[in-house]
């Protein structure tokens, strides 16, 4: 097995084995600590741009099974694991984490310390890095360091549908309009299983595209990068609130927050992982949740009508908002995230309610 690198902007040089293709990965380097759903992740909108790291010591034991997949691809630019099991066993198993990377031509490195890693981000925070086989630590430094931000690409428009489609099984009781920041696949599973048929629109459409289908509810998705950077989207979903119920999730909630005057900021090393506990500030029941996300809303500047119906308990940081005027409920973390802890699906259950009180109870 070729040898690999593992180089961080900060010098940090972590030496490993080459797994997938052959070839250079480039991204903010992040880590999940969740046990198991290492193909939901690999293939999760809202890692593009960044160079995954899984805490989780072996990862691959239970094979690939390409009916789990949440969209279309790897989204990741590379994947960091201590060890690639080389054998899978499970019955649905179609093959290796290896020979899974190679066939969808993703860069990635075993071998290397990710506790070391994943210290290393909690003391300084997220950085670029490279995993590279052909360059030297002082070579490979020096690309990297010439290498834009990634908070300064936009990187909604790399992963959002080019355009508007309706997800499998359009006769629904309830119409719902997605917008398209990033979504998982589970999304519109989760929906369909409630009686809601999807369409799904780009990221950039206007208001009146989503209002022209005359939906019952909008979703706004999870996705990638900097919210901050979504001028034109926060404007056209100011336009949809208080036109049919809305709920947004993850990116979503940001977007949402911002348009209703809120601010958003990175946090130190994001909350990615499937045992965050939030608390609903109404009820006081807590719920564990699973995340993936390196933004957080700042609540100062929030609407009069709007209160912060979410907390996570770990740092206290914004994890939903909520109108008290109009039908509208965002959460930050992943209700549909699977697997991982199954508390908050009723959020969807929630929203489906919420149209239901819209429509008058007719659909």
């Amino acid at each position: 097995m070729a040898e690999a690198l593992l180089v961080l902007s900060d010098g940090s040089v972590f030496p490993g084995q080459s797994i997938g293709v052959e070839g250079r990965a480039d991204g903010e380097v992040v880590f999940n600590t969740s046990m198991t759903g290492y193909q939901e992740m690999l293939t999760d909108p809202s890692y593009a741009g960044q160079l995954l790291t899984l805490t989780y010591p072996m990862i691959g034991n239970y094979g690939i099974d390409e009916k789990v997949e949440e969209s279309s691809r790897i989204q990741p630019a590379g994947l960091i694991v201590r060890e690639a099991a080389v054998f899978a066993s499970h019955l649905r198993s179609e093959g290796t984490i290896d020979a899974y990377l190679k066939r969808r031509e993703v860069v990635g490195i075993e071998g290397v310390d990710t506790r070391a890693i994943t210290r290393r981000i909690r003391r300084h925070g997220v950085m670029l890095g490279t995993v590279t086989r052909d360059e030297k630590p002082e070579a490979a430094l020096e690309r990297l360091r010439a290498l834009p931000g990634y908070d300064d690409t936009n990187w909604v428009t790399t992963v959002t549908t080019d355009r508007a489609f309706d997800w499998e099984g359009a006769n629904g009781r309830y119409r719902v309009a997605l917008l398209d920041g990033g979504v998982k696949r589970n999304i519109m599973r989760s929906l369909g299983a409630r009686e809601c048929s999807t369409r799904v629109f780009p990221a950039d459409s206007p208001a009146a595209d989503l209002l022209a289908m005359k939906p019952d509810g909008i979703v706004l998705s999870p996705g990638p990068g900097d919210p901050r950077l979504l001028e034109t989207m926060v404007a056209e979903v100011r336009r949809l609130i208080g036109k049919a119920p809305l709920l947004g999730i993850c990116l979503g909630h940001q977007v949402a927050a911002q348009a209703l005057g809120a601010g958003t900021f990175k946090l130190p090393f994001g909350h990615r992982g499937g045992n965050h506990p939030v608390q609903d500030t109404v009820t006081g029941r807590v719920t564990i949740t699973a995340q993936n996300h390196g933004y957080a809303v700042d609540a100062e500047g929030l609407s009069a009508d709007a209160y912060v119906s979410h907390i996570n308990l770990n740092d206290q940081t914004v994890e939903g908002i909520a109108l008290r005027t109009e039908p509208l409920l965002t959460i930050q973390y992943h209700s549909e995230a699977c697997p991982g802890p199954l508390d908050n699906t009723e959020i969807f259950d929630r929203f489906v309610r919420m149209m239901a009180g819209a429509s008058g109870g007719t659909r």
